[in-house]
This record gives structure tokens, C-alpha cells and sequence, in this order.
């Protein structure tokens, strides 16, 4: 009875503060900032919490832990602050007022959010109803690697929890929809740069060199071939190259090149041991060529492992608050997320909210005309309630 009754209060705290959460949001959204600089951001939700009783402690300059409850299971939610370095190119009135800073993943969504999570929570707590403790994570730098995650955790941000939660922006569901999926749903993303260097030449001698030009291009195509190969394929490994760089006229064959790129993977234990593999290739690949190469690789994020009962948990959030139909399909993606390291060590999962409006385009995150249909922040922070009563 006590469950039920601290629902129907959080339905009732959100929707009393719907109007100030869709203003918070779009004062955020007018007022980006970028990984760790995300001050004037947690100073507004550290206001905002303050004054209805959480337990608040800084991370730095910026980034909040904020704790209710006194005893019991302890179950975190989690948001990320940060926005991305490029320009706003909507025209709304609370665009960016930050030239070439943007929020174009939905953390300003993500952090009004779990604000106005918060805010129910607290009143659930005032009235005896909430039979735990609650932690809320403002992350900041999600977007940069290392993230914040690994701080907040090094600042003991997980001691205690059983188990945690976020939300995450998806612009290809409707909103009033969310994307709930057991098992890996975002990828590890990690950074690759190999530089080579050779006695370089000229083009009709280049069994005088170290063809060094011949031996990048057999890295392009041979690194992921290689991997294609050696690997289980339902470890989804992905070797993309964003740059390649060598030379700078069509008869010299140059002493030095570099390529860069990100691997990505959906599976937790091929993450383990991937930088060995690339190399144990690459040295591999370019013998033949008498090339040397330098590898430089930064492992970034493992994957997002979503924990089945956390996922049915999840899942009666979005019955008790969207109903049957709010349950959207979605497929695993190979972008990272640094949630991710938080379920190293604590069960919990993600969703994909939506955030389209129905019958209205299909944005992409990480673009600077990313719209979103504005009733998902105060659809989200139910969740983030509810998904936090029923999980305690």
C-alpha cells in the first residue's frame, strides 16, 4: 500500500513542477558547458536540492552526489551534465547562447530530469514512504574520455548501492516510449592512432625504401579483416578509420604516416584483451614492409551491460507510468556511454527515452539541430522516481 501511495505522490510533485522543470531545461539548454566545466549547471540543481533536504556533496568544480534517506538499500540514479563543442543551429528561443557549445545529446534533458526525480523523491521521503536511501549522480564530462564516471566512483559515489539507473535521449523513439534491452546496448569505444616511420623515396624505386604508404593502406583494410577473423563475431567489433595521413607529393614516397580511428565492440570480455590484439596485429600487418610502427591506444568506455532484473525493474516503471504501449523496441548500438563503468561494479541499466515527437523528424544526437518534444523531461523524471520506490 505504502508503494502505491508514494507513486501516486510522485505523479503528483512532477506534475506540480512541470512548468519550472521545462523552464530549468531550457535555461540549461540555453546555457551550455563543456566537460568539466559544468558549474553553473550543478550550482542550479544544487539549489534546487538543497532547499528540500537532500544531503549534498560536491565533486569539484563541478559534478554532484546528493543522498536522502537514512537506512536501508540504497539505489543510485544517475544523469551526465556536460554538452558538446559545436554550434546550436536551431533557431528556438532558448537556443545556445555559447558560441560552439551545444547540448546536442539531451544531458540538459538528462539533468532536469533527475532534478525533478529529486524533488519527488524528497517529498516521498517528508511523507514516510520511501523504505530506503537514494543516491543521485549529477556525472559531469560524460562526453570526454576518461569520463566523470570513473571520479565519481573514485570519490566513493557507488559505496553502499545496489543497484543503479539512467535514462539516456533517443530521437528515434516517440516520446512517451521507452527503449528497454537485457544485455549489452550501447559498445566499448576506444581511441586508435598507429604512426609509421621509414626511409622514404622516390616512386620508381620503392623496392629501395620502406614503402611506407603501401604498408598504411594495408593497415586500412587488413587491422579489421584480421580482427573479423580472430575474433567471435557476435563480439560485434567494429575498426573504423576517421584519418589517414602520409605524404604530400604523388612521387615521393614518404618516412612517416599515421592513421586514426575508434574500435568499438559490444562484448565485455573481447574489450579485455583487444589493445594486445591490436598490437600483436599491427606489428604484424607491417613486418613484411620493414616499416616501424607506434601504437597509441586509449581505452575509453566497456560496454553498457544492462542486468536483466534491473531491466524488469525498469520495465515496471514504464507500466506504472506510460502504460503497456510506452515499451518501444530498440537495437544495440556501438556508441559509447561511461554508465558503463558504473555496471563494472553494481547491477542497474539503461533506457533509450524518447524523445520525438510523433509524426514530427527523426534527429540524431551529436547534431547541432537536435529538437526534442519537451513533455519527455517530466515523463523522465517519473521514471527515475518510480524506477527508484519500486526498486527499494
Amino acid at each position: 500500500m505504502s508503494t502505491h501511495a508514494a507513486l501516486a505522490l510522485v505523479e503528483t510533485v512532477v506534475d506540480k513542477h512541470a512548468d519550472d522543470l521545462l523552464d530549468l531545461r531550457r535555461d540549461l539548454h540555453a546555457h551550455p558547458e563543456l566537460s568539466w566545466h559544468e558549474t553553473r549547471t550543478t550550482d542550479l540543481v544544487s539549489h534546487h536540492l538543497d532547499q528540500v533536504g537532500w544531503r549534498l556533496t560536491r565533486t569539484g568544480d563541478s559534478g554532484l552526489i546528493a543522498d536522502l534517506g537514512d537506512a536501508g538499500s540504497l539505489v543510485a540514479l544517475r544523469a551526465d551534465l556536460d554538452a558538446l563543442p559545436l554550434n546550436d543551429t536551431t533557431t528556438d528561443p532558448w537556443c545556445s547562447q555559447v558560441p560552439g557549445v551545444a547540448h546536442a545529446c539531451g544531458h540538459d534533458v538528462h539533468t532536469t530530469a533527475l532534478l525533478g526525480a529529486g524533488l519527488a523523491l524528497a517529498e516521498v521521503h517528508a511523507a514516510g514512504l520511501l523504505s530506503g536511501r537514494v543516491r543521485l549522480l549529477f556525472q559531469p564530462a560524460e562526453e570526454v574520455m576518461p569520463g566523470g564516471a570513473t571520479r565519481l566512483m573514485n570519490l566513493g559515489a557507488l559505496d553502499g548501492v545496489g543497484r543503479i539507473f539512467c535514462l539516456h535521449c533517443d530521437p528515434t523513439i516517440d516520446v512517451g516510449r521507452v527503449g528497454l534491452r537485457e544485455g549489452p546496448i550501447t559498445g566499448a569505444a576506444d581511441s586508435l592512432e598507429i604512426r609509421l616511420t621509414g626511409s622514404g623515396g622516390h616512386t620508381s624505386r620503392p623496392h629501395l625504401t620502406e614503402d611506407l604508404t603501401f604498408a598504411l593502406a594495408k593497415l586500412v583494410t587488413e587491422l579489421p579483416a584480421v580482427l573479423s577473423r580472430r575474433l567471435d563475431p557476435r563480439a560485434g567489433v567494429s575498426v573504423v578509420w576517421g584519418r589517414v595521413e602520409a605524404g604530400r607529393a604523388t612521387n615521393v614516397i614518404p618516412d612517416a604516416g599515421s592513421l586514426g580511428g575508434t574500435v568499438r565492440m559490444l562484448d565485455a570480455v573481447a574489450w579485455s584483451d583487444m589493445e594486445q590484439r591490436i598490437r600483436t596485429y599491427v606489428r604484424e600487418i607491417v613486418s613484411p614492409y620493414g616499416v616501424q610502427a607506434v601504437v597509441d591506444y586509449k581505452r575509453g568506455v566497456p560496454p553498457v551491460v544492462n542486468e536483466p532484473a534491473s531491466v524488469a525493474l525498469l520495465g515496471r516503471a514504464v507500466d506504472s507510468v506510460l502504460g503497456p504501449e510506452g515499451h518501444a523496441p530498440t537495437a544495440q548500438s556501438l556508441g559509447g556511454e561511461d554508465f558503463a563503468w558504473y555496471l563494472t561494479r553494481v547491477p542497474g541499466a539503461m533506457g533509450r527515452l524518447g524523445t520525438r515527437e510523433p509524426g514530427g523528424p527523426t534527429y540524431d544526437i551529436h547534431q547541432g539541430n537536435l529538437r526534442i518534444d519537451e513533455r519527455a523531461t517530466a515523463l523522465a523524471a517519473k521514471l527515475l522516481a518510480t524506477v527508484a520506490v519500486n526498486a527499494l
